[in-house]
């Protein structure tokens, strides 16, 4: 009899030895090792699995019939498309370290610690923020600092602050610093009078003081031993208060970008001309009956929401950080649970990173989804950025089994606007350059011209490879 071999765990799951992810028959499943037992016990006895999943903070599951080689297995709530730090608002990532922080507190009640804080445990579930790691618990030992100090500060502390008080584009030094960014480089990196800040004070640049005097290794909240009795639950909580008075006192607007505006007054839509616009999405959204949309270019998601109200789960990606940021806190303010927006700048799209390339999934790895939609944003990727419409139409044919997009001609004022201060080069950007283009990868089912506009609306189906 042949010996029953181990589950492969996920690319992004090996490092943990109490358990790791892995896919069976397209679904995701936890193993959980003999190791974590006492921790698991603990977590359910206590009552706190039971108060975060009500609270909407955890991720639920179901454990499942044991198996060889495993002391449980688990079935999580199944997510749709995962998505990574540096592609969240300033608001998204400010939920998830105060979620995080709301967990932790939790825990302390409970007899329990998060052993990790790491933003990548974090994921948006249904619009909002959910801790997605079942084993990040462990039993709290009196007199020992919060272990996962130093990663709290560097997966949300610092990267909050540099893009509040420095440069929201920093953001992206999450996407170079997988284990979240160096304090010492973050307190470069920040105004000096942010020393003056008593909670960016004592937990950025105190710690990173900290942190060199100790030689890096300094995982415990600034003038306090790395182990003693004067470190009580008392003091833990104190210094989870202090975190999120930290985190709260952040705060970033988005205001003055070229985008963020773009449908309310930005456009070169007249009302009618952007109702028939919304009209033929809406018939080709029905004709497709997607589960999961990818916008691209979303802007603030409304047309994402065409999609959103007709029952897909809606990725509203887009370039701008002030439409991102617009477009999540619409979500928040409505309620709304079936639309997730991020950052991505599809000429140099999020790759996969980390260990092998892979920790970290790409934009491409984590499709394909039902529909692509691309509205507006064919004439920015080969304009702006001299993307051959070929190489466009075999980007989008990867993301989605179909994808509705808009061609915007040259006689559209976007576009002069565009070739206003260059050089045309662009002698096969015109509808017939387009299709000749797509017919490589598509199917053309419908091609609609927009009422008022002179850009035409296509309804395209991926052609599957020979």
């Amino acid at each position: 009899m042949s010996p029953v071999l181990p589950p492969e765990p996920a690319s992004a799951s090996f490092r943990d030895p109490s358990g790791f992810m892995f896919r069976e028959g397209g679904v995701w499943l936890r193993q959980v090792n003999e190791r974590y037992r006492a921790d698991y016990e603990l977590l359910f006895s206590s009552g706190l699995y039971a108060e975060l999943v009500a609270a909407k903070r955890l991720i639920a599951h179901e454990e499942l019939p044991p198996r060889e080689g495993a002391w449980k297995v688990l079935r999580p709530e199944q997510i749709g498309t995962v998505s990574y730090p540096y592609e969240w608002s300033f608001s998204q990532l400010k939920d998830a370290a105060l979620v995080t922080l709301e967990i932790q507190a939790a825990a302390l009640a409970k007899g329990m610690s998060l052993k990790d804080a790491t933003a990548y445990n974090i994921q948006f579930v249904g619009g909002r923020p959910v801790l997605i790691d079942t084993l990040s618990f462990e039993r709290l030992e009196e007199g020992r600092p919060w272990v996962a100090y130093r990663q709290f500060c560097q997966h949300f502390l610092a990267p909050l602050a540099l893009m509040a008080k420095t440069d929201i584009r920093l953001s992206q030094l999450s996407r170079v610093h997988i284990d979240g960014v160096p304090l010492d480089l973050a307190v470069a990196l920040l105004p000096w009078t942010t020393r003056l800040n008593f909670g960016l004070g004592l937990h950025l640049h105190a710690h990173a003081a900290s942190q060199k005097k100790h030689g890096g290794g300094s995982d415990t909240p600034a003038a306090l031993p790395a182990k003693s009795a004067a470190f009580s639950k008392t003091a833990f909580l104190a210094t989870i208060d202090s975190l999120q008075s930290a985190v709260k006192g952040l705060d970033w607007q988005p205001a003055g970008t070229e985008w963020a505006d773009y449908y309310e007054r930005n456009n070169n839509y007249g009302d009618s001309g952007l109702q028939e616009k919304e009209r033929a999405v809406g018939a080709m959204l029905d004709a497709l009956a997607p589960k999961s949309v990818w916008d691209l270019g979303a802007n603030t998601g409304r047309m994402s929401r065409l999609a959103a109200a007709r029952g897909a789960n809606v990725v509203a990606w887009d370039i701008d950080p002030a439409c991102v940021e617009a477009n999540w806190r619409q979500v928040v303010r409505a309620g709304e649970t079936n639309v997730l927006p991020l950052l991505q700048d599809l000429t140099n799209p999020s790759g996969g990173i980390g260990w092998a390339g892979e920790e970290r999934m790409s934009v491409a790895a984590r499709g394909p989804v039902d529909v692509v939609m691309a509205l507006g944003l064919i004439h920015h990727l080969a304009i702006s950025n001299n993307v051959p419409l070929d190489r466009i139409a075999a980007f989008f044919a990867s993301l989605g089994r179909a994808v509705i997009l808009e061609f915007v001609p040259k006689e559209d004022s976007q576009v002069a606007k565009l070739l206003a201060t260059r050089e045309d080069i662009f002698p096969t950007y015109n509808r017939a350059g387009f299709e000749a283009a797509a017919a490589r990868y598509f199917d053309v089912e419908a091609a609609v011209d927009i009422p008022g506009t002179c850009r035409t609306l296509y309804r395209l189906r991926t052609r599957k490879p020979a």
